[in-house]
């Protein structure tokens, strides 16, 4: 019974004096900074003495000192001779150790040990982890347009620890894949393709790389044009089924688009030469005057460093212009105006009509709060002057009176006394303040 209880002590005893060195359990660090590895051994008793603190390293299941301190000897690192590795403070009680920059090759498990009396060697493992931030680069592939599919972009999380993680973001059809390689120093360089047939429609379309990382705060994202090349595409513009005879300026051009931008534009016929009166302006060609020569098919032909096309445009030279492109043309331009002056007479139209709605609410509103506002003036009785006693209109003198005065009023004197004796009032009694030289008007002007 006593070896057993014997042999239990011990092993307490070997623990509280364990726990006694203050120690992180795990550091982590990222290559170039600094790692601060702790540790601490506060004595509860004078009579324990400390005569030697050691750092060592577990390195191919050996140890190995990193750094030594005796109180009568200058610290001492024996694997690092740069001043990489230092001592926080100098003391038998406070072994932190001080790395930076750090490396790689630093990562590992590390003792820190204290030599006593009189309860022998005390010591403390931390392990240091070593992340290294990767540095992230995608570029497109040139290639040319094909039927096969092939790489078209690529993303690169080179030298980090640990290992990224890479996806894309696109639209167009395609997948990825990736693949590792660890380095020298123990990072990891991951390199990803996006994987697609590229067409000329790929060309110049965006897709991103997606980068995810230990110490990244958040992915990184980083997008990539994609370069497709392919042989021109070409169109020719300018006719328009209305080339006749004597017609100038007519022009036809030769649009294309490719990658890379086309560099050589050629104009010819299935005869071969052009007709005399057309000029070659690059890819523009110009009929200064167009004449039965023209009847022809011109043939436009495009050149980039990936291929060439062509393309044909066939002419059909009129005698006369055609009108049925004009007509349709006026007709358009005919109902527009129409449905214009259409849409102005309705909105007029109801425009008038809310005015006069307008104006019969507000009378009914007047009806309804009082009398009308209109009260039409008393009757007047005539006033006769006995001293003014003017002629008739028809007594008037004219050329008529010349005629002899046995002769009565005519039809025309009698239908006037009825319907104007508004004029009565400006007639002079015979022979009565009449001017010896006045101003004579005919009958037929008060019609």
């Amino acid at each position: 019974m006593g070896a057993p209880r014997s042999l239990v002590f011990w092993c307490l005893l070997s623990v509280v004096l364990t726990q006694r060195v203050k120690v992180r359990n795990e550091v982590t660090g990222y290559v170039g900074d600094e790692a601060t590895l702790q540790c601490l051994f506060p004595t509860t008793s004078s009579d324990v003495k400390v005569s030697q603190v050691t750092w060592m390293k577990e390195m191919g299941g050996k140890k190995q000192n990193v750094a030594v301190y005796l109180p009568d000897h200058k610290p001492n690192f024996p694997l690092d001779n740069s001043g990489r590795i230092r001592f926080l403070n100098v003391s038998l009680q406070d072994a932190t150790l001080i790395i930076q920059p750090l490396r790689m090759g630093d990562e590992g498990t590390y003792i820190c040990e204290f030599a006593t009396y009189p309860h022998g060697n005390e010591d403390g493992v931390t392990t240091l982890s070593i992340l290294a931030r990767p540095t992230n680069t995608a570029e497109s592939r040139k290639v040319v347009a094909g039927n096969t599919m092939i790489p078209v972009a690529v993303c690169t999380s080179a030298n980090g620890k640990p290992p990224a993680r890479i996806t894309w973001i696109a639209t167009l059809p395609g997948n990825f894949n990736a693949s590792e390689v660890t380095n020298g120093d123990g990072t990891v360089t991951v390199t990803s393709q996006f994987n697609m047939v590229p067409t000329a429609v790929a060309d110049q379309e965006q897709i991103t790389c997606v980068v995810s990382q230990r110490t990244l705060t958040e992915p990184e994202n980083i997008p990539v044009t994609l370069s497709v090349l392919y042989p021109p595409q070409v169109t020719i513009e300018g006719y328009d089924d209305n080339w006749y005879v004597s017609r100038s300026e007519a022009v036809l051009r030769c649009v294309a688009k490719g990658n890379p931008k086309p560099t050589h534009y050629s104009w010819s016929t299935p005869s071969g030469p052009l007709p005399p009166t057309v000029q070659v302006q690059g890819d523009r060609l110009l009929v200064q005057s167009v004449d039965v020569a023209v009847n022809t098919t011109f043939i436009c032909q495009v050149t980039n460093s990936v291929g060439t096309t062509r393309v044909e445009q066939i002419i059909l030279v009129r005698a006369q212009p055609n009108m049925d492109g004009a007509g349709s043309t006026g007709g358009i331009i005919g109902g527009i105006i129409a449905a214009i002056v259409a849409v102005a007479v309705v909105a007029t139209g109801v425009l008038i009509f809310r005015q006069q709605q307008k104006n019969r609410t507000e009378q009914d509103n007047d009806d309804l709060d009082g009398p009308p506002a209109y009260k039409p003036p008393p009757p007047q009785k005539k006033i006769e002057d006995p001293e003014l006693d003017l002629p008739r209109y028809h007594e008037l003198p004219t050329l008529e009176d010349k005629e002899p005065a046995t002769m009565g009023p005519s039809l025309e004197d009698e239908y006037l006394d009825q319907i104007n004796p508004i004029y009565d009032a400006l007639s002079f009694a015979s022979g009565e303040g009449v001017p010896e030289q006045g101003f004579i008007m005919s009958r037929a002007l008060y019609v």
